[in-house]
């Protein structure tokens, strides 16, 4: 089956990465996520990648009211930029090109993001790992998936969670919950549901990129989405 987009911006819980163990890395499980993360540039997607840091800070949350919160923000994008670090050397033993661009110089482990470099890495077919966020503190990597989704121009966001999806409340404690299969930005912010932060979820709405919810339990499920099968929730 053909590919229904032709570039995606991906975004993957850092958390997930440690597949259950809540810190560090799960390799088998990073591996599968890379060979389905192959698997789509094999069938002709551009495939940009942003991954938060929580399997090794969650910023403030993690600060105990100790470290301040531009500083936690800072510790949380060097945690991205492991995250990115680790993904991109799996990517390329699996033979699949990989390039890291990150928000604040850090020599050694990407090159400083540029829009157009970023463009050309993707069209040559190779996956491009933005790291570091947006750059600045006080905005989360949802924000910086959805900043970097606009800037090369996604098709879509896929956004690849330990839920499978948006419910009407959280279905770990309200047995009640109602998954949706599509939703608009607007009830998502008028209803406060937990899919992306509220700047997040504003900037995709103003800039009219759908964003599909789904589970990366099963890695496989991002070959699914690309080729359009209905899983998940869509947000547009």
């Amino acid at each position: 089956m053909e590919p229904v987009y032709k570039r995606v911006l991906i975004k993957i819980s850092g958390e997930a990465l440690s597949g259950g163990k809540g810190t560090g890395f799960d390799f088998d499980f990073v591996s599968r996520v890379c060979a389905a993360v192959k698997a789509g540039t094999e069938l002709g997607v551009q495939i940009g990648i942003v991954i938060g840091g929580g399997n090794f800070w969650r910023g403030v949350k993690d600060g105990a009211g100790k470290v301040e919160r531009v500083s936690a923000d800072r510790m949380g994008m060097l945690a991205t930029a492991m995250n990115c670090l680790a993904v991109a050397d799996v990517l390329r033993k699996q033979g699949c090109g990989a390039r890291i661009m990150t928000a604040v110089d850090i020599q050694g482990v990407g090159e400083r993001f540029d829009r157009d470099r970023s463009l050309e890495y993707l069209r040559q077919g190779s996956v491009v790992l933005f790291a570091c966020g947006t750059g600045s503190p006080f905005f989360s990597t949802d924000t910086a998936a959805v900043l970097r989704a606009a800037e090369i121009g996604a098709d879509a966001i896929l956004l690849a969670k330990n839920i499978d999806g948006v419910y009407s409340a959280d279905p770990r404690k309200d047995p009640s919950a109602v998954k949706f299969d599509s939703i608009s930005y607007a009830e998502v912010l008028a209803r406060q549901l937990a899919v992306m932060d509220s700047t997040a979820t504003s900037l995709a709405m103003d800039n009219q990129i759908p964003v599909t919810v789904f589970a990366l339990a099963e890695p496989e499920n991002i070959g699914r989405v690309l080729r359009g099968e209905k899983i998940g929730t869509v947000v547009s």
